[in-house]
């Protein structure tokens, strides 16, 4: 199926590129996340009449992210949990967990940009964690995870 990207979606191309993806991948995902729509020639017309403002919001968005992300850099977050002997967890630190340190710093995010690829944390100690809050922008925290 062909669809016109309506915002920038990583891997697959930018704002206003027309490209050929699996039905299944547009109908229930990009579609209904507001990213896409059916590259028909009602859709183009309707797009190309929009491009200026979608344009813009996108910019808009770039750099609210970018100010986030200037936040973001370099911070250090606190976190206790009890663990044993060996510095295992009794449980483990997520993305809400870290979501709610970051909100209790003032720094709304949504829990779902956070990215820990090797899964919640389960030791004692420092770990670094990606933020993903556009495609473009990527911040990095640090985590600190301390016995109580």
């Amino acid at each position: 199926m062909q669809v016109i990207l309506m915002d920038k979606v990583v891997n697959l191309g930018g704002l206003g590129d027309i490209v050929k993806v699996k039905d299944g991948y547009a109908r229930n995902f990009l579609i209904p996340q507001g990213k896409a729509k059916r590259a028909t020639a009602e859709n183009k017309k309707v797009f190309e009449a929009k491009r200026a403002e979608l344009e813009k919001a996108q910019a808009e968005k770039l750099v609210a992210a970018q100010g986030v992300a200037g936040k973001l850099e370099g911070l250090s977050l606190q976190l206790t949990r009890k663990a044993g002997v060996d510095g295992r967890l009794f449980g483990s630190v997520g993305n809400a967990d870290i979501a709610e340190a970051l909100a209790a710093q003032g720094i709304e995010i949504e829990k779902s940009t956070i990215r820990l690829p090797l899964g919640p944390m389960k030791q004692l100690g420092e770990n670094q964690v990606e933020i993903a809050l556009h495609s473009d922008v990527v911040a990095t925290v640090t985590v600190i995870i301390a016995a109580e």
